[in-house]
């Protein structure tokens, strides 16, 4: 069974899975994931999720403020071994009904290239892709989307 719970960034289990994101990018980005980093920590953010199976924490996801009626996905992860199960699906799904709460009407997020899992689970759940946004202007290396609330 699937549990999923509201959290922070300074919450140990969100903590944990975002050191196994974090590793898994360096491995992807290489070189590139120095720059990237800078962008992603989590000590303010204030809206996380951590997805439980079995009282063991498999997967994350978070939202933050990003400019009037509008919150970005950060640090989205499922352990290897719990992927391909719809984990991802259902807790983005949990963090935009968040936003809503929060007052959103759109959210968007920032992923790589060679994320190519991340691109088709945002495309599957009906994100589109829009010019590279923020601190990504110009970063060919990365992909924006959006989805309307």
């Amino acid at each position: 069974m699937i549990k999923l719970q509201k959290r922070s960034g300074d919450d140990q289990d969100f903590a944990g899975l975002v050191s196994h994101l974090d590793a898994y990018l360096a491995e992807k980005d290489g070189r590139d994931h120095d720059f990237y980093d800078q962008y992603n920590g989590i000590s303010a953010i204030k809206y996380a999720l951590v997805c439980y199976k079995e009282n063991v924490p498999v997967a994350c996801g978070a939202i933050k403020d990003y400019g009037k009626d509008t919150m970005e996905v950060k640090r989205m992860f499922t352990l290897p071994v719990y992927r391909e199960n719809g984990i991802a699906s259902q807790l983005l799904a949990e963090l935009e009904s968040w936003a809503v709460e929060l007052g959103a009407k759109r959210v968007v997020l920032e992923t790589g290239k060679k994320q190519v899992e991340a691109i088709s689970l945002y495309e599957r759940n009906g994100y589109r892709r829009i010019p590279n946004y923020g601190q990504y202007i110009g970063i060919v290396t990365r992909i924006c989307f959006e989805k309307p609330l």
